[in-house]
């Protein structure tokens, strides 16, 4: 460690700071934090809580959406429903209420369904649902970069229309999934906010999805943001998890992302020297 001029002790391990957003080798200034570093703190603590309370703009994100020629050219209608928790305090306070849809979206969507217009009178492949969870800015900034990255990978899937759920958690998306007659359903929500995360996307897969399963009937991406996993690999994973789960007709623990994995069935002549 050595002084600079500002009396700031700087701390060796600060190099590495060039690999990771995480806080290490802050230094110090006698025994506290150097005030330049507490102030990057408090600003990004701020940007976290502003990502849960800001409400989701989905006008603009239905009109972004409907602007995107690749996203339009397989999606028929967007749906936008309300889950049963009627505002942002509620919702934080009762994650229950997330989890399904209020009476008058559930009718709603029902009769958008059973209208003799409905593109949804069939059972599809798969369902988009995009739900604002616990970061707004993550959902509004992600979605279309990443539809516009993952759809073109699905032409073998028929789509339902996308469906848009205000004040929503991830098994909501269980219910929607039902109602649109979707064999798969696929819930792209705002992940809980990081100091250094605010913006980052979730993706969830369900096969068969119905009212009451649990987290072990889902599988997940995590990350999914241009400083984390980015859209052209988060893609890449869920369009391989799509074809697992549609093959062995299951998703969750049953169902393991293999993608990473350095396994015979992926690299020819890899041998395993406990069987060999």
């Amino acid at each position: 460690m050595k002084n600079n001029s500002t009396g700031v002790v700087e701390n060796p391990w600060r190099r590495l700071r060039e690999f990771t957003d995480a806080r290490i080798g802050l230094g110090r200034a006698g025994v506290s934090l150097p005030t330049k570093e507490l102030l990057e703190f408090q600003l990004s603590h701020a940007r976290a809580r502003d990502a849960v309370h800001f409400p989701l703009d989905c006008d603009g994100l239905i009109t972004a959406i409907e602007d995107s020629e690749v996203i339009n050219s397989r999606v028929s209608d967007i749906h936008r429903v309300h889950s049963r928790a009627s505002d942002r305090m509620e919702y934080l306070q009762r994650p229950d209420l997330g989890r399904r849809l209020n009476e008058h979206s559930r009718s709603l969507l029902q009769h958008d369904i059973s209208s003799p217009e409905s593109s949804v009178s069939s059972e599809h492949d798969l369902g988009i649902v995009i739900v604002d969870g616990l970061s707004s800015l993550a959902v509004q900034q992600n979605i279309v970069p990443f539809l516009e990255t993952l759809l073109p990978q699905l032409n073998e899937y028929s789509l339902a229309p996308i469906t848009m759920v205000e004040q929503g958690r991830v098994a909501v998306g269980d219910e929607v999934g039902e109602l649109l007659n979707a064999r798969c359903v696929i819930v792209l929500i705002g992940e809980r906010p990081g100091l250094s995360s605010p913006d980052s996307l979730g993706l969830y897969l369900t096969y068969q999805p119905h009212v009451g399963l649990t987290d072990a009937a889902r599988n997940c991406i995590s990350n999914i943001r241009p400083a984390g996993l980015s859209y052209a690999e988060a893609a890449r994973r869920t369009q391989y998890l799509l074809d697992e789960s549609r093959q062995l007709k299951l998703s969750g623990v049953n169902l393991k992302d293999r993608t990473q994995d350095d396994v015979i069935a992926t690299v020819s002549g890899n041998k395993n020297f406990l069987i060999s």
